[in-house]
């Protein structure tokens, strides 16, 4: 049997798959059996063919791809599934909506924010925030899986020769369309894809510091995260919120500022390989989880981050 993956976002401005794409091709290279690759705007296809590990790239055309409804993608899907035992995606919003659909129609079982793969046909997702993790064995035909892109290791972007299969024209669903998109501003590196992240909680006090953050994370090349607490209180937009309910993310480093840890915090970046947490309260739960903990003062500590970085800038 095979394993599909569905691209997510397609190709990006400088010509290459999305960083979440490619992680989750890793993914589906682990499982050991050859890997396709579904898009649905042909212009990307030959970009797409240069993937590494990928066999084919599957063009499928049904409209407008960035207006598509869950309902086409899961029709799409659901033509397809009789080829493939395993179906993958990144847990993201077009995924989340069309693989549940896809896995109905198809009669295969459906699983959300796989973190690892075991023996082919066993997957590992967390539950109730992160607390407990189960392996799952599915046995139906073929298994729809969303996939964390950040618990997997890219492939390389180029270097690969894969075939390229144009798929029959579909009938786009109708009865539901997009109306509008609102994107949230964004500004400095991707939350989802940084390899530094450095995020603020409710302990920063105002959208001011919130914003004196971003500008020391921009310096450092990093992307700027949130507690949900911080966005509730309007110190960041929604784009910005870290743990259950917003971003899942593994970088390199998180560092977490003025953050208490809850649970539902803590079930979105505690798969980062370095973490660091400056909080004034010595109980804070988010020191459990840290592999660098300073009770203090956050004002302080970002007063001596920015003293040591100007003086760094004036001698260069």
């Amino acid at each position: 049997m095979r394993t599909l993956v569905l691209a997510d976002g397609e190709v990006g401005a400088h010509g290459v798959l999305s960083d979440a794409t490619l992680r989750v091709i890793g993914a589906a290279i682990s499982l050991g059996h050859p890997v396709d690759l579904l898009v649905f705007d042909a212009a990307s296809a030959a970009a797409a063919a240069q993937a590494s590990g990928v066999a084919r790239v599957l063009s499928a055309s049904a409209g407008d791809a960035d207006t598509l409804a869950p309902e086409t993608v899961a029709a799409q899907l659901q033509a397809l599934a009789t080829q493939y035992s395993t179906i993958l995606a990144p847990h993201r919003a077009r995924a989340r909506a069309a693989l549940p659909r896809a896995a109905a129609l198809a009669g295969g079982a459906f699983l959300a924010d796989v973190i690892a793969l075991h023996d082919g046909a066993q997957f590992v997702r967390g539950l109730y925030a992160g607390s407990v993790i189960a392996t799952v064995a599915s046995a139906t035909s073929c298994t729809f899986a969303t996939v964390r892109p950040t618990s997997f290791a890219p492939v390389a972007a180029e270097g690969g020769a894969a075939q390229i299969v144009a798929l029959a024209p579909l009938e786009p669903f109708t009865r539901t369309r997009l109306v509008e998109r609102r994107a949230a501003e964004q500004s400095g590196q991707d939350l989802g894809s940084a390899r530094v992240v450095i995020a603020g909680g409710r302990g920063l006090a105002s959208p001011d510091n919130m914003t004196r953050l971003g500008r020391l994370a921009n310096t450092l090349g990093a992307a700027l995260g949130a507690s949900r607490a911080a966005v509730d209180a309007g110190y960041a937009p929604n784009a910005a919120q870290v743990g259950q309910t917003g971003r899942s993310v593994a970088p390199d480093v998180y560092v977490a500022f003025g953050i208490s840890g809850a649970i539902q915090h803590l079930a979105g970046m505690k798969d980062s390989k370095f973490i660091v947490a400056v909080n004034k309260d010595p109980d804070a739960p988010i020191f459990s989880v840290a592999d660098v903990g300073l009770v203090g003062d956050l004002f302080d500590v970002v007063g001596a981050l920015e003293t040591r970085l100007a003086a760094q800038e004036a001698r260069a």
